[in-house]
């Protein structure tokens, strides 16, 4: 079981810290204004966005047991969500997990999921396992 990602991490002033303080290397890196948005290394076409209260209310379930720490029905929840796909911003492994969302019917996980980042409410809804995701919005 992971800690639930909801503490934020300032990236960019944790890594000046980081490099200022303990002489560690900075990591965070800011491109350029002007850098064109097609060196993306992630298809932004295909993470759209949703709102919270549009979501099933079984993903809003899930997201409830994220923020509790659990516990979670399926030994798979929380795994390590590697990328494989390459939909999600780049990050190290070890940065996405994924919860399964319950598919009512469904005997089996079935193809819903939530995959958390470790920034603030960063959460990713996919109702096709995968084939696309919704950044889900928090605010609405």
């Amino acid at each position: 079981m992971r800690i639930p990602h909801r503490i934020t991490v300032i990236g960019g002033a944790a890594a000046l810290v980081s490099t200022l303080l303990l002489g560690a290397p900075a990591t965070a890196v800011v491109a350029p204004a002007s850098a064109p948005a097609a060196s993306a290394a992630f298809s932004a076409a295909a993470v759209g966005d949703i709102c919270y209260s549009d979501l099933p209310s079984q993903a809003r379930d899930t997201l409830r047991l994220i923020e509790q720490g659990g516990p979670f029905p399926y030994r798979q929840d929380g795994s390590v969500f590697q990328n494989r796909e390459r939909l999600l911003p780049a990050h190290s492994l070890g940065y996405y997990h994924e919860y399964t969302v319950k598919t009512p019917g469904s005997e089996a996980r079935g193809a819903r999921r939530i995959v958390t980042g470790e920034s603030s409410q960063e959460d990713y809804y996919t109702a096709d396992h995968y084939a696309s995701f919704d950044l889900v919005d928090q605010g609405c």
